[in-house]
């Protein structure tokens, strides 16, 4: 069960730094942003936390911040550790993830 959601004017952007990296999550039209932090530990990538302003809130732009890193993970092949709890009730909800899961 993943969240189609099309949002009208999101755009995800992928950020590293060494062994640390979030995913920006921007509306057209607005200056707030979503963000998924992660880091990396033991090979696989820890999705710390999901942060997404009220003002672009309710419109699902965090399931399209987990979406994006799930993305990632099937196409260079890494493992997350979903200890956000957003980003593990979303695992939950997609059993169809459980092999990425670390």
């Amino acid at each position: 069960m993943t969240d189609d959601t099309t949002i009208e004017g999101l755009t995800i952007t992928r950020h590293e730094n060494g062994d640390e990296g979030e995913y920006h999550a921007h509306i057209e039209g607005t200056k707030a942003m979503g963000r998924l932090t992660w880091v990396l530990r033991d090979g696989a990538r820890v999705a710390e936390h999901t942060l997404v302003p009220r003002e672009i809130g309710g419109r699902g732009v965090a399931a399209q911040l987990v979406d994006a890193m799930v993305a990632d993970a099937r196409e260079q092949g890494f493992k997350i550790v979903p200890q956000c709890s957003y980003v593990a009730k979303k695992f939950d909800q997609n059993p169809q993830w459980s092999e990425l899961r670390a």
